[in-house]
């Protein structure tokens, strides 16, 4: 059978569940938008089309037929992509798949846009037509901007169901697609909350330590390649209750070996701020306040969270001398310590994560870049650095060297890249796939 996608289903109407049919009615193709009520659904087109920057024209917006999963659920009976976008609750979504299997054509395809609950937990005891055409299609907000998808396929999933997915979301839908295994919070959430969560103790620390919270951001900024938010000015647009949130979710389930686990707990300062609904953007303030005056002048505040209140903004202290990645995190003073306090924890999770989260580096490298706007991924940040330097500092802080560089070391090469290929589990070199 070869499988295409001309018409897709979305179940679930909300901030993601809209993104997603938007980008499909983008494309051309025809979309069945269904949610509790189909005024919500509607409300959901509306939103599409509407703002300052639509992302939808008139007729694009006519693609997407409203409906409410109560009245309206036969309406998927023709489609080839049922993409499931609903709350975050194991026995919901297995309900609702349920329902799905029931009215769905042979040969469909059927998805979930889960991030938190695994696919072997929807799938257990599902028929196994359900479980041959099952897979997570794993999309990051907003979705009609960020590049980044990951493809989870289950324990039977076919792979004429992955080829159709990929041919569909790389193709008309222009998602960089990276293969994911079916693990909490895939590839890029999983490295990206771990740098956060580890960033919220190494920052208060740093702070303790005379480094203030401006510096923190404009050292995890472009010094890295990183986003110009840095870190708190990046929790500020998730929020600290989402990050909660992810921490629960982690604690759940993650192994009790796991090196995050050290970090799932908030700090104290964070723990209060959580506690008294200061959150980040969406409730005027989290780290940073923008202020405006009588006369509309604007300033900037910022929340110290050494003597817990509010104070002026300040430019970040002097840190032009720190011009890339191996400069930050091997000179001398407080600022590149906490860098490298900060970035070594993180880069070494990540290189003890393959092939747990994926088979190999290209696409932990290509997740962080398409979904966390890194310019450059763990093992491409690593070659920038120097395996080997990096590597031996490890050790002299009698620090256990992580598994995929332990093996790049094992085999003699220096780098993760050579020119057009990538070092693998095999320690050999492979063909780097076009992206």
């Amino acid at each position: 059978m070869t499988r295409k996608i001309e018409k897709v289903a979305v179940i679930g109407s909300g901030t993601m569940g809209a993104g997603i049919a938007g980008v499909c009615a983008a494309a051309g193709t025809p979309v069945v938008l269904l949610d509790l009520e189909k005024e919500t659904s509607q409300q959901a087109i509306e939103r599409l089309t509407g703002g300052r920057k639509p992302v939808l024209d008139a007729s694009q917006a006519a693609l997407i037929e409203a409906g409410s999963i109560a009245d309206d659920m036969n309406n998927i009976s023709d489609c080839d992509w049922i993409c499931e976008v609903i709350v975050e609750n194991l026995q919901a979504k297995r309900d609702l798949f349920t329902r799905v299997e029931a009215l769905r054509k042979d040969g469909s395809i059927v998805t979930s846009n889960t991030s938190g609950i695994p696919l072997r937990d929807i799938c257990e005891g599902m028929p196994q037509r359900f479980q041959r055409d099952v897979a997570v299609t794993h999309f990051f907000n907003p979705v009609h901007i960020m590049r980044l998808l990951e493809l989870v396929a289950g324990e039977q999933t076919e792979q004429e169901v992955i080829d159709a997915l990929v041919a569909y979301l790389s193709g008309p839908l222009s998602k960089g697609v990276v293969y994911a295994k079916d693990t909490v919070n895939f590839i890029g959430n999983r490295i990206g909350c771990f740098w956060i969560l580890a960033g919220l103790h190494k920052g208060i620390e740093a702070q303790k330590a005379g480094i203030t919270l401006e510096t923190v951001d404009a050292l995890l900024s472009k010094p890295l390649g990183l986003p110009p938010t840095g870190l708190y000015g990046l929790i500020d647009l998730i929020g600290l209750d989402v990050m909660d949130l992810v921490a629960k979710n982690l604690r759940t389930n993650l192994s009790d070996s796991d090196v995050c686990r050290s970090y799932l707990d908030f700090p104290p300062a964070e723990q209060a701020m959580i506690k008294s609904g200061q959150l980040g953007r969406k409730t005027g303030g989290g780290y940073y306040k923008m202020n405006r005056d009588a006369d509309g002048n604007k300033s900037m505040e910022v929340f110290d969270l050494i003597n817990s209140e509010w104070r002026a903004a300040s430019p970040a202290q002097d840190i032009q001398h720190l011009t890339g990645p191996k400069s930050l995190l091997f000179s001398d003073g407080p600022e590149s310590a906490f860098a490298w306090d900060l970035m070594s924890v993180t880069l070494s999770y990540a290189a003890d994560l393959v092939p747990e989260i994926a088979d190999d580096i290209v696409n932990v490298d290509r997740a962080m870049r398409w979904g966390f706007s890194w310019s450059h991924g763990p093992f491409e940040l690593l070659d920038l650095i120097g395996p080997a330097q990096f590597t031996e500092r490890l050790r002299a802080e009698h620090r256990e060297v992580p598994k995929m560089l332990a093996l790049l070391e094992a085999s003699g090469s220096s780098s993760f890249y050579q020119d057009d290929t990538f070092f693998g589990t095999d320690s050999q070199y492979h063909q780097i796939p076009p992206e």
